[in-house]
């Protein structure tokens, strides 16, 4: 049991320290798909439960990466922030 509560915890630790805020939601969020995801497997193998939890959370934020164009919207914040220097593109 104490296994479900360190990702959630973790998670939690880093977004206080990077935004300085708890966000209770997001908390209770990760518990909500541990219980789904256990419901729906119908199985009682914590690891296999974590580890689908993150690929679940992996798929999420990459399709949502996707979604949101974020690679062209903060394409000139990486710039700015860390020097990048990005290819030249020829338009056709």
């Amino acid at each position: 049991m104490y296994l479900y509560l360190i990702t959630p915890i973790l998670g939690s630790l880093k977004n206080y320290v990077k935004y300085k805020r708890f966000n209770i939601l997001v908390f209770l969020r990760t518990l909500y798909i541990y219980s789904i995801l256990k419901l729906a497997i119908q199985t009682d193998n914590t690891w296999i439960i974590l580890m689908l939890e993150r690929w679940f959370f992996f798929l999420f934020k990459i399709i949502r990466s996707i979604i949101n164009n974020d690679y062209n919207n903060k394409k000139q914040k990486y710039i700015e922030k860390y020097r990048l220097i990005y290819p030249i593109q020829e338009e056709c």
